[in-house]
């Protein structure tokens, strides 16, 4: 008789593999806990774990593939109305948008993102993606916009690190 493992199970080998740097094993990996996820009827969980497997596909410089698996995971997550998971599904697109250099898009997607992670108060997550809006921002020589990217992501941030003291003067400074 054969233990058949729990979609949990998966999923925590699937974290293992891909933290040990085998991408096109995680990859894989994540794709089963999707479908064991899906299986289940858990289409929340079964999301996260494409969304994680578009990580990963983009670690493996997969950049289409892993917009394709991430596509359509941020309505699954928005019709459960989880805000947090939202975020993090469109910023997932938009890393996989720029990294296609499909940067008018990328913008829309991480703009997207940081609303979902602003009202969900994950202030870190949101840093992140407005420091990547920003550099987008910066390759399409909107200099005012990236600034201001920059400035809301910091200014949400309530323990910031020296660096991000430093940097929070440096873009509020009044001349």
């Amino acid at each position: 008789m054969v233990n058949k493992l729990s979609p949990q199970e998966i999923a925590d080998q699937a974290k293992c593999t891909y933290q040990a740097g085998d991408y096109p094993a995680a990859v894989q990996a994540f794709a089963e806990a999707a479908s064991a996820y899906s299986d289940i009827g858990d289409a929340p969980m079964s999301a996260e774990m494409k969304n994680n497997q578009s990580v990963a596909l983009l670690r493996d410089n997969q950049a289409q593939s892993a917009l394709e698996v991430a596509q359509g995971t941020d309505a699954v997550f928005a019709e459960a109305g989880d805000t947090r998971r939202l975020g993090m599904a469109l910023a997932n697109q938009g890393s996989a948008l720029e990294a296609l250099k499909r940067f008018k898009e990328a913008i829309d997607f991480f703009t997207r993102a940081s609303d979902a992670l602003e009202k969900a108060g994950e202030e870190d997550l949101r840093l992140e993606v407005m420091q990547k809006l920003s550099v987008l921002y910066l390759r399409r020589f909107k200099f005012f916009d990236a600034i201001i990217a920059l400035q809301s992501g910091l200014a949400a941030v309530k323990n910031p690190t020296p660096k991000q003291r430093f940097m929070k003067k440096l873009l509020f400074f009044r001349l």
